[in-house]
């Protein structure tokens, strides 16, 4: 493919992008396959000469869509969102173009600095302490991670490396070994601190844990994976108010900020922390500027070594819709959680399980798990909709989360007049 062919096929891409996500409505959101059905469509080896892009085109859609969860469906509402924009989409292909691998300053300096100013930007749409951003002359500053599960395991590894030089300079004579024995990390059954946990969107009390954390030493990292877009939000920005005493905090942009996956957005109030525990420094990988102060070597804040320039499709995003528009974003989807719990609360044969705060509504049929667990079932397997569940308080509970950016008011009332009526035929169902 020549670039003359690969602006040919690279239009009618777009075509095919825009054209999916225009009538992904009409798609089945949830597949009808079985676990192995794609290995008996394709060759056992790769093609010894080229295929046709026409044929791989055409493969897309006889192979590949068959097996797909669509999960920019507007009938999606499973999980949490995965955020997806036009934006994000046209800065991935030119993330994709240029190709560097920003392990450091020098390797492509636009790709490390963009990223400290993106960070610096979200962090004031979010109003975080000072103390987290980079500016020019802070201690802190934020890093783009690929997950919310890497961020709390970088900020894990972080705390574990920081108690144990100090105990170690206290006490020179204490092996890591003798450390690493008697260091306990504590948790919830939510994981770490957390605001807006994944089971039913609660909330960690910071303004009780965060002083504890502050006045025992320990290290207070706080997950908002999914609550943290809405933080842009002025009314519900309170819902982070403590976040002053952590040490990191992280969130999602790619759940809910219009941000595509990969993108979780994570800082720390001294990077030095990360970077202690972190740094890679050999020969090939130092350059001139490095010992300035005047920029940072992002190798040293993660985990991988190499990193895309993810930075653009936070660039790109927050420009084409700016901040009011982000916010009315989230607001839209909050507003039409509500609607789906005014909906649920009028049927008296339904409970809401929890407060809805944001986007996501719990709820379940009076009576036992088993009954809620053949609605489920009922539910996913028509395929109109899709749903996944949790557990609360050893109640078998369906979540019902606003996920899609296409998603409206008539979505919703569609999706309640389906579990409605499968409700109606279960309960009409002779029971054992």
């Amino acid at each position: 493919m020549d670039s003359a062919e690969f602006r040919r096929r690279g239009k009618e891409m777009v075509d095919f992008v825009a054209d999916y996500l225009e009538g992904i409505e009409g798609r089945q959101v949830y597949p009808d396959v079985e676990p192995g059905y794609l290995r008996p469509l394709i060759p056992t080896t790769a093609p010894e000469e080229p295929d046709m892009f026409e044929d791989i085109i055409s493969d897309v859609e006889k192979i590949i869509m068959p097996g797909v969860t669509h999960w920019h469906s507007p009938f999606f509402f499973a999980y949490f969102p995965s955020a997806n924009s036009y934006p994000a989409l046209l800065a991935d292909i030119l993330c994709g173009a240029i190709g560097c691998i920003g392990f450091s300053w020098a390797a492509s300096p636009a790709c490390t600095e963009l990223e400290t100013v993106m960070m610096d930007w979200l962090g004031k749409m979010l109003k975080l302490p000072e103390a987290f951003l980079a500016g020019q002359v802070g201690e802190g500053g934020g890093v783009i991670q690929g997950s919310a599960s890497e961020a709390t395991l970088v900020a894990l590894l972080a705390a574990r490396t920081k108690v144990t030089r100090r105990l170690q300079a206290a006490s020179p004579g204490l092996t890591q070994g003798a450390i690493m024995e008697k260091l306990v990390a504590y948790s919830s059954d939510q994981v770490v601190a957390t605001l807006g946990t994944t089971s039913c969107c609660s909330f960690d009390n910071l303004l009780e844990v965060g002083p504890i954390c502050n006045k025992e030493d320990m290290w207070l990292h706080i997950d908002a994976a999914y609550a943290g877009s809405s933080f842009i939000c002025p009314e519900f920005r309170h819902l982070l108010n403590g976040v002053e005493f952590a040490d990191s905090f992280n969130f999602n942009p790619h759940k809910w900020l219009l941000v595509n996956f990969d993108c979780s957005a994570m800082w720390v109030k001294k990077r030095t922390d990360l970077i202690g525990a972190f740094k890679l420094d050999p020969l090939y990988l130092k350059h001139n500027h490095q010992d300035s102060g005047l920029i940072t070597d992002y190798r040293h804040w993660q985990l991988p070594l190499g990193r895309r320039f993810r930075s653009l499709k936070m660039w790109f995003v927050f420009r084409m819709y700016g901040v009011k528009g982000l916010q009315a974003y989230i607001r839209k989807h909050v507003r039409l959680a509500h609607e789906f719990e005014r909906l649920v609360q009028q049927d008296p044969r339904f409970e809401i399980c929890t407060e809805v705060t944001l986007g996501l509504v719990c709820f379940r049929l009076k009576g036992s798990n088993r009954l809620n667990e053949e609605l489920l079932e009922r539910i996913n397997s028509a395929k109109k909709i899709h749903l996944v569940p949790c557990h609360l308080r050893d109640k078998f509970v369906l979540r019902f989360a606003i996920c899609a950016r296409t998603v409206e008011s008539a979505h919703v009332q569609l999706a309640w007049k389906h579990v409605a009526q499968l409700a109606t035929s279960l309960l009409a169902t002779p029971r054992d």
